[in-house]
This record gives structure tokens, C-alpha cells and sequence, in this order.
């Protein structure tokens, strides 16, 4: 799947656009990828990238230059310079940055949405509400044209720390309502509205997230997010893209993978993260992997990265 693309771009966008990947390639230099802003992450990679697993969080990114494919499932959506993603829901994913160079380096920023801004947003103004069938996780689109100044001012904030309490709220939650307003709307609208079927799947993803070590029955899961087991299972496949079983296989490896990172032992680690048989674990985890645990574990620095929870 591949973005939406923008009405034909105009020279003020290209401006906006412009600016935009300065900022935030000189905000990278200044600051790196992380910074004083909860949940801003800023990306700049000078080549294409091997495998990057992680547990995308409620957020979205856009992308300056070069381009990147992030797979959920089976389903691959694939963005570059002017497109964004959204994540309206916490989903495990694969992801390359496939186009980028030393002279054209790949550049993104991505940022965390709070649910409950969200919410606030659509029960004060029920204008924008926009009911329709759960929407799926990631949407993709191109970068709303009312949404590049709120970014660029947020940014900026970087460098007016005597600013930035009292702004960054404000900028938050502008950014939000350009999104609701936006093509990407009616699946961030999702994620606001309590009896939605992408805010009550959101809440069994969670409990997953955080419970991943713990079996579980779908019938329980299905009560969680108050629908019949069939109607959970149809839900929860569309929206995430996996069934519940995958998602929390994958969230078990990709923790199994960070422990093994901190120099656990394999089979303690097996056992943390849930599993009750060591052979079992070895093989989900060369299966998503391609190689055994021990092995993986001498490599992995050298091989794959392994991002922060964010886009």
C-alpha cells in the first residue's frame, strides 16, 4: 500500500516542505533523535536500513526525504519525502528505510498522540465525528498542507525551553485537530471515541502489550473489548492486520530480542517473556529472526536494529 498523494504540490508547500527538513536536520545535529519533547523522535540515516522491529505506539510520522516500507502482518505500506503514516493504535511492525544516501540522507520526524486529547477533541466539536467500520491501524496519506506550521513551530521549541510549557500543550493539540481535520481524520477520530471498535481493540492491544508473558483466552479478550468472539476476532484481524495470537507472539519475541540485548541468558529470557518450552522458543524466534537465540544474540548489534517504541 502506498500514500495517498497530496493535490498537486504548490510552491508555498515546497516551501514548507523545504523548511521543514532543514529543521529538522539541523535540530538532529543539535539535539539527536531524542530531546526535550516527550514522544518527538527525529530519524536521519545516510543509507537504507536492514530490519527494524518495533511496537509502534498511538503516533505519526512524516517523512522529509528518502522513503521507508513498514509491514504489519502481510499488509506493507509504503511512504517517502511529503507522505506520512498514522498508528492509531499500539501494533508490533517491521520496518526498512529504503531510500536514502550520504549526499540525501533519509529524514523524519515522528511524534506520540495522547488518546485523550483525541477524545476531548471529538466530544467537544461533534462536527468531526465520522462513524464508519473500524478503521484499519496505519493509514497513510500525504502530509496535510495546514499541518507543516504547527510542526515547524513545534520544533522550533527546541530552542525556547522558556516557551516550551507553556506552548507545546497548545501545539499538541493544534496538530491533533489538523489531523482530524485532515484525510487521515476518520482514523484518528477512531481511537477518541469510547465505543468505537478501534478504541476498544486499542484496549485489548494494550492489556497484550503489557501482559504479553500471560496466556490468555480469546472469549476473555473478546469480554475485554465487549464484542462476541466471532465479531473480536473479524475486528481485531482488520484493524491490526494479525490475529491475537500473532500479536502477542510478536510482542514475547521483540521483548525476548531487547532482554537478550541486556546479556540474560536465552532460556531465562524464554521463560520471562512467556514460554514454557525452551525449543519452542528457539524456534518462533529463528522463524521471525533467521537465527537461534544464542546466535542471534552474538549478532544482532552488527545486523538489525532494534528502534524505540515509535515510529
Amino acid at each position: 500500500m502506498s500514500a495517498q498523494p497530496n493535490a498537486v504540490p504548490t510552491q508555498t508547500n515546497n516551501r514548507a516542505l523545504k523548511r521543514l527538513r532543514d529543521l529538522v536536520e539541523q535540530q538532529w545535529l543539535t539535539h539527536g533523535p531524542e530531546n526535550a519533547i516527550n514522544g518527538l523522535r527525529l530519524t536521519r540515516a545516510r543509507e537504507p536500513s536492514g530490519t527494524i522491529r518495533a511496537l509502534y505506539q498511538t503516533s505519526f510520522c512524516i517523512v522529509l526525504q528518502g522513503a521507508k516500507v513498514t509491514a504489519v502482518g502481510e499488509s506493507a505500506f509504503h511512504y517517502r519525502e511529503g507522505e506520512c503514516l498514522l498508528a492509531s493504535i499500539n501494533v508490533p511492525v517491521n520496518s526498512r528505510i529504503v531510500e536514502a544516501a550520504s549526499d540525501k540522507p533519509y529524514l523524519a520526524l515522528s511524534l506520540s498522540i495522547d488518546p485523550v486529547m483525541i477524545s476531548e477533541l471529538v466530544v467537544s466539536h461533534p462536527e468531526i465525528a465520522y462513524r464508519a467500520p473500524g478503521q484499519p491501524a496505519f493509514v497513510t496519506a500525504g502530509i496535510p498542507d495546514d499541518l507543516y506550521d504547527p510542526v515547524t513551530r513545534l520544533l522550533l521549541l527546541l530552542d525556547q525551553p522558556d516557551d516550551r510549557e507553556v506552548l507545546e500543550p497548545l501545539l499538541r493539540r493544534e496538530i491533533c485537530w489538523r489531523i482530524l481535520r485532515s484525510q487521515l481524520g476518520p482514523a484518528l477520530q477512531k481511537i477518541g471515541l469510547k465505543d468505537s471498535e478501534t478504541a476498544r481493540i486499542g484496549q485489548v492491544t494494550a492489556w497484550l502489550q503489557t501482559y504479553y508473558h500471560q496466556p490468555f483466552r480469546v472469549a476473555d479478550l473478546a469480554a475485554m473489548a465487549n464484542m462476541s468472539p466471532a465479531s473480536f476476532h473479524r475486528h481485531f484481524k482488520n484493524i491490526t492486520r494479525l490475529t491475537p495470537v500473532q500479536f502477542q507472539k510478536l510482542v514475547r519475541l521483540q521483548e525476548a530480542r531487547r532482554l537478550l540485548l541486556s546479556d540474560q541468558e536465552v532460556a531465562s529470557v524464554g521463560y520471562q517473556v512467556g514460554y514454557e518450552s525452551p525449543s519452542q522458543f528457539s524456534r518462533d524466534y529463528r522463524k521471525l529472526f533467521g537465527a537461534p537465540p544464542g546466535r542471534d544474540k552474538a549478532v544482532m548489534r552488527s545486523s538489525v536494529a532494534i528502534e524505540t517504541p515509535l515510529i
